[in-house]
């Protein structure tokens, strides 16, 4: 639950702060006050793309703040990502979030504190906030939206089956293409896979061994100057140890190191200072006895060998042809050797590799052909149930003789990939099965059942619409939805109507409305007025909650546009009455 919301430099709205809570509030005011600007900001607040213009000049920045309360079973799941990135929910299951867009386009979010990817705002929405508008009437109309929103609908085990059946056609996809390309390029790919193979057979001639054209360099270079290594460290092994190559004693490191440690330690006793750096210099003594010894194993080693120069000069020989061909160095062509041998294995266009494909490619089509056979009967079985239930919540809106029908029709065989259907015939199959879905409405007896598309108005639409969400609320879905003027074109008996079915939702879900009507207003738990501001040099707009009589005179302006008209109060306040009766009812 959305339980406060802060808005400030965002379109007319300079700094407004929304009280929330549970139930039902609505958002009412006068046209151009703002209201829009509040919906936009739940967008903005949930992940929603940023639009500069909507920003104020002055201070250059929007800003929306909101507090959120994780309900307990959407906790765990909204938690574990918040802390993968690297936010953290409070103790009590609150969560902080916040959306920030300049005037120059960039968009920064944070949620407890913690700056993170605009996409966490996203995903935390996906699970807490459902936003409903007029535009989502018109998608409703888009048979990929009546598809999704039966398969909605018939609930989470069908939906696994959906991503199931989602999975094997993308596998059957692909091995159908790969088995129609194979076939379609045998020609060229078994020109380009000669051509990998004869640079294979050139690279496993040489066999070359990662980092050893760099091992070869330094061993030829050692080999080229052996006289001045030896002499370098024939030097320095004299210097540390003292015995030259005639056998003549002369002063070395290591006894001076000795004597140096000796005469401090004498002193020890009258200053301890010296006797620690007497234990430093047994540390480099150690230090000089070890380099002494490692030197006379490298001049052991040290040998002017003509013959494996020679070798060595011919393998570099070999190395750089290669990488004059495949890469700039023995690693990239060993990774090039790699990457040819793995394309070999896509080029193979053997008959018994074909063979083989297209088996599993018939495998795969019966199973997809069974997926898409049990989608479109849980979709007939749920097709049904949906209709009634959206027809009975469209008898309460004031539609009591409309009905609905849901068709399950399969998708028509467009050259496409098809799959048969019960009745012997091939029907077209995509990523989400073999069904085309259809929302009918029957608006009254006699009446043809036209896609909604055809035969809904505009006020008709949004009932239904109303009547899928309240259907939907049955099933789960997000704690909070949000309606921007899903009641226009409405008006009457219909209105109140809305305003009931709103209220009823409300029971279980925290519901935010922004409306025209008083007929859905007087329903509200609480209600919250844009009021605009026209006093300054620029107009701006603040938010108020309205109580009482207030709430009777802002009632008394939706239905007449006069505030203070006692007729008009008189007749708001029996339209909260009203609605205060009905509430009551369970």
């Amino acid at each position: 639950m959305l339980e406060e919301l802060r808005i400030t430099g965002l379109g007319v709205i300079e700094d407004a702060t929304l009280p929330l809570g549970p139930g039902l509030t609505v958002i009412t005011g006068e046209t151009g006050a703002g209201k829009t600007m509040v919906v936009t900001s739940l967008g903005l607040l949930f992940g929603g793309r940023a639009d500069a213009g909507r920003v104020r000049a002055d201070p250059g920045r929007a800003t929306v703040d909101g507090r959120l309360t994780l309900p307990a079973h959407l906790r765990a799941a909204v938690e574990s990502r918040i802390v993968d990135a690297g936010a953290e929910v409070d103790d009590d299951g609150t969560l902080l979030m916040s959306r920030t867009v300049t005037v120059e386009g960039r968009s920064r979010a944070h949620v407890g504190g913690r700056t993170v990817p605009v996409a966490v705002l996203g995903e935390v929405g996906e699970r807490v906030f459902a936003l409903h508008g007029q535009s989502d009437q018109l998608r409703l109309l888009r048979p990929a939206e009546q598809r999704a929103a039966l398969d909605r609908y018939a609930g989470p085990e069908h939906e696994k089956l959906l991503g199931r059946f989602a999975e094997l056609y993308s596998r059957w996809r692909a091995v159908e293409d790969d088995l129609a390309d194979r076939r379609a390029n045998a020609r060229q790919r078994s020109q380009e896979a000669d051509l990998l193979r004869l640079g294979l057979d050139e690279i496993s001639r040489v066999d070359p061994q990662p980092g050893e054209d760099e091992l070869l360099r330094e061993e030829a270079q050692r080999l080229e100057h052996v006289e001045g290594l030896r002499s370098a460290a024939q030097l320095a092994h004299v210097s540390l140890t003292g015995t030259g190559d005639g056998g003549d004693d002369v002063a070395d490191v290591l006894s001076l190191l000795s004597t140096a440690r000796r005469t401090l330690e004498a002193q020890t006793g009258v200053d301890r200072v010296l006797g620690e750096l007497a234990a430093r210099l047994d540390e480099v003594a150690t230090l000089a006895g070890d380099v002494s010894t490692e030197l006379g194993s490298y001049l052991a080693s040290l040998d002017a060998d003509p013959g494996r120069l020679q070798e060595v000069y011919e393998r570099r020989a070999a190395l750089r042809a290669l990488t004059r061909k495949y890469a700039e160095d023995v690693d990239g062509v060993v990774a090039w050797a790699d990457r040819a041998r793995a394309k070999l294995e896509q080029l193979d266009t053997s008959d018994e590799l074909l063979e083989e494909l297209d088996k599993e490619r018939r495998r795969l089509h019966g199973e997809v052909a069974e997926l898409a056979a049990a989608l479109s009967a849980a979709r007939q079985e749920a097709a049904g149930r949906f209709a009634a239930d959206v027809t009975v919540e469209l008898a309460g809106l004031a539609m009591p003789h409309a009905r609905i029908h849901v068709v399950v029709a399969p998708k028509p065989a467009g050259g496409g990939p098809t799959v048969p259907t019960a009745g012997g015939a091939e029907a077209g199959v995509g990523p989400d099965g073999a069904d085309d879905i259809e929302l009918r409405l029957l608006p009254h007896p006699g009446a043809p059942a036209q896609p909604l598309q055809k035969g809904a108005s505009g006020g008709e639409l949004s009932r239904v619409m109303l009547a899928i969400e309240v259907v939907f609320a049955g099933v789960g879905g997000p704690p909070t939805l949000v309606f921007d003027e899903v009641d226009a074109g409405v008006g009457g008996t219909a209105a109140v109507e809305i305003g009931k079915r709103l209220a009823r939702l409300a029971r279980d879900h925290q519901v935010l409305v922004v409306t025209h009507l008083p007929q859905v207003a007087a329903f509200a738990d609480r209600h919250l007025v844009v009021a605009k501001d026209t006093g300054g040099a620029v107009t701006t707009s603040g938010v108020r909650v309205v109580e009482h009589t207030d709430r009777a005179r802002e009632l008394a302006r939706m239905l007449a546009g006069l505030p203070d008209s006692d007729l008009g109060i008189a007749h708001a306040e029996e339209l909260l009455s009203v609605a205060d009766r009905e509430k009551s009812h369970p």
